[in-house]
């Protein structure tokens, strides 16, 4: 796997917008973010665009986002948002210039696309907030902060405390490549030729605004598709904005414990990360440790 350098004083930045439309004012505050940060940083020339849903017409879209891949000069290619529209690009993208010039990319959500096919093609990435969260939270929050270390290659090190997920964690340490994002993204690309499941890698998983049948659902195509035989650890991010179903078995977290309660590798529930503040930023398809215990999770990457 290719890791992109550490950000550099002077380094070139571009906000895109993959997918959905987003306002202006957003984009321009991360901008000024990333700009303090000591980049310079550049907007995609349709990335404030508006197409219905998307931020511009799959064409435009591709233009920015090769253009990105393709610039040499480029370091850090900054998603402004995800949405829907990614699973436009996949078949258009060539990846010669960025496996050349590795860049971080750096999103989530819809962006769990992205992410996939940057594996697939041997090249790191970050699930990390976005421009309305940059925008909304500002440089000092705690998810910003760490992105900006991170990116200036500081190690991923969290301890985190379980806080009432006992009975749904499991005890034990995996170790292995980090892959996964958004559920309902990633087993959309379950098959295809730009999904490689990463064997005894560490799957992370989130969600928003998905009903608890439908993410059994998906746990349950993840389950035949013969994911779970392969990895050594299980990460449950935040699921947002739904409603409990009580004509299910139990709560949506206690329906993804039990698809995987044959398994033995550990599990470990509230991991900050998904559609929330505490949106801690990871680098997927780099090599991670995940030790679930007692009373507390720690996940590293070096």
């Amino acid at each position: 796997m290719l890791r992109p350098a550490p950000l550099q004083f002077n380094d070139k930045a571009v906000i895109i917008s993959p997918s959905g439309r987003i306002d202006e004012c957003l984009v321009k505050d991360a901008a000024t973010i990333l700009d303090s940060w000591g980049l310079k940083t550049d907007i995609g020339r349709f990335a404030l665009g508006e197409s219905g849903r998307f931020s511009g017409s799959v064409k435009e879209r591709f233009f920015d986002l090769q253009s990105a891949f393709d610039d040499p000069l480029v370091k850090l290619v900054f998603c402004s948002r995800g949405g829907y529209g990614v699973i436009h690009l996949l078949d258009k993208l060539n990846f010669s210039s960025i496996r050349k010039h590795p860049k971080w990319v750096l999103g989530y959500s819809d962006i769990t696309a992205l992410h996939a096919v940057l594996q697939k093609n041997g090249i790191t990435s970050m699930h990390a907030p976005m421009a309305k969260h940059f925008s909304e939270e500002g440089a000092e929050d705690v998810s910003v902060r760490y992105t900006k270390s991170i990116l200036s290659g500081q190690s991923v090190d969290y301890e985190i405390p379980v806080k009432g997920y006992e009975s749904l964690n499991r005890t034990g340490r995996g170790a292995g490549r980090l892959f996964g994002g958004n559920l309902s993204v990633f087993c959309g690309l379950l098959g295809s030729k730009y999904l490689r499941i990463p064997y005894k890698g560490i799957l992370f998983i989130e969600d928003v605004g998905e009903a608890p049948y439908k993410v059994d659902r998906l746990m349950h195509q993840l389950k035949i598709s013969g994911v779970f035989s392969k990895i050594s650890g299980f990460i449950v991010g935040r699921f947002t904005d739904y409603e409990e179903d009580d004509q299910m078995y139990g709560s949506l977290y206690e329906s993804i414990r039990a698809v995987v309660e044959d398994y033995k590798f550990p599990v470990c529930f509230n991991f900050p990360g998904g559609h929330v503040k505490l949106n801690f930023p990871l680098i997927m398809g780099e090599k991670a440790e995940l030790i679930v215990g007692d009373d507390h999770i720690s996940f590293k990457q070096k």
